[in-house]
């Protein structure tokens, strides 16, 4: 709820293509899911409810330490933390992740629709170029959107950006 009116999460999928090698991309998609894990963990072991103030405190320096960024940490943390949450509510049993995906804050990317063109910032200084795949009139609809959340995952031997906006329907 925002201002007492629903919030409606829409979300626009395409598939990418990098401009170059993978390799940077895949690292980063495998690093964030190894921390990610790492971070179920320790929660896990904990068994004790943690705010975002101490899971900064926990996590950050170590996350900062394995060259993320310091959004890619705030998201990490957070997500783990969800994750321990459902699995905790629903079958009691310690996640375990198994696929290459990322949620990327606003501010560690930079999304161009007229170029349809996505530029991640990963870790260690490392940035990598998307070709983003969508018809136009497909992706004209949703130029009107706020930046907010993006999610990248790599199946199939391909890449695809999830873009996700917060907006109010009426």
């Amino acid at each position: 709820m925002r201002d007492g009116e629903p919030v409606v999460v829409k979300t626009l999928k395409m598939r990418a293509l990098p401009e170059g090698s993978y390799d940077h991309l895949l690292e980063f998609l495998r690093l964030y899911r190894d921390v990610v894990q790492l971070v179920v963990n320790r929660i896990w072991s904990l068994n004790e409810k943690l705010s975002k103030k101490k899971l900064h405190e926990l996590f950050y320096r170590d996350l900062v330490a394995l060259g993320l960024r310091a959004h890619h940490t705030k998201e990490i943390y957070v997500y783990a933390k969800s994750l321990v949450k459902s699995a905790r509510n629903n079958s009691g049993e310690k996640p375990v992740l198994k696929r290459l995906t990322a949620r990327i804050d606003r501010y560690d990317y930079r999304l161009d629709l007229d170029t349809m063109t996505l530029i991640l910032k990963l870790h260690s200084n490392h940035e990598v170029k998307l070709k983003l795949l969508a018809p136009g009139e497909r992706v004209e609809k949703y130029r009107s959107w706020s930046n907010y959340e993006l999610a990248i995952k790599y199946e199939n031997g391909s890449s695809m950006s999830q873009y996700t906006s917060g907006e109010l329907l009426n």
